[in-house]
């Protein structure tokens, strides 16, 4: 089969779903193995249809270097797959054995395979310059926070506020709303009245505030990204109607040409 043909095939619909079927029967069948009930009574059985799904990863990976040459590794989402592929050929010795139980991470090569998927990939990876800025916000309001209660609540709370690092925690914990009130806060509150007046603004700036603009940065991105996607599917049939109209145009001339 000529390179053509063969990248024809590999872009195809039918390949790229059988690809997703291998990829989620794998999947099953790791979280098969750490069942053990189910090894013992059909433990070789799983570990050999584990490695045939391995051999058709590795047979993929392979068809596509001999198919598009040193063109596979400009693209990013070959390159993830290859890593993926080849942490599961990691040998399963006890130096690497928790290299080796990376293997589930072959699961996250659906992303590659479905194109809804990698539209959310790539909207988080075109949202990191905006994250980083509302991370660093966070950082600072975290660490304004953490020294704020360090120096109240210390020396009643030293196990919540007795440092920087277990302020930041609970502070951490305060934001995500678990068990922050009666966990927490009430029982400073019954030392410190007023406490109420350091955690409630607290709350308000980074669960409802600074988290709700991380969302919403990285919901314009996959926006973005999908009109993108969509400009491109545009350009594309616009190209595409205008090589046929250049095409009938070529053959109404030859078709009128008196020679």
């Amino acid at each position: 089969m000529s390179r053509d043909k063969l990248q024809i095939l590999l872009e195809s619909n039918r390949f790229r779903y059988s690809i997703l079927g291998v990829i989620l029967f794998n999947a099953v069948l790791l979280g098969l193995e750490t069942m053990p009930a189910v090894m013992n009574v059909a433990g070789p059985l799983i570990l050999m249809l584990d490695r045939i799904c391995l051999a058709i990863f590795v047979i993929e990976i392979l068809l596509k270097l001999y198919a598009f040459g040193l063109a596979f590794f400009r693209n990013g989402w070959n390159l993830f797959d290859f890593v993926i592929v080849g942490i599961s050929l990691i040998p399963g010795s006890e130096g690497l054995s928790v290299l080796r139980a990376l293997r589930v991470l072959r699961l996250l090569r659906v992303v590659s395979v479905a194109p809804s998927l990698k539209r959310v990939v790539e909207g988080l990876i075109t949202a990191l310059p905006g994250m980083g800025s509302v991370f660093l916000l966070m950082a600072l309001i975290f660490y304004i926070g953490s020294v704020m209660a360090t120096k109240l609540f210390s020396d009643s709370f030293p196990q919540w506020f007795g440092d920087l690092g277990n302020s930041g925690y609970s502070l951490f914990q305060i934001m995500t709303l678990e068990s922050w009130s009666m966990g927490i806060v009430r029982p400073v509150m019954e030392i410190y009245p007023y406490a109420w007046m350091f955690f409630v603004p607290f709350i308000m700036v980074t669960t409802f505030a600074v988290v709700n603009l991380l969302v919403g940065l990285i919901v314009n991105s996959m926006q973005d990204a999908h009109s993108a996607e969509d400009n491109e599917r545009t350009d594309a049939y616009r190209d595409e109607i205008k090589e046929r109209l250049e095409k009938i145009e070529a053959l109404l001339r030859e078709r009128g040409d008196p020679s």
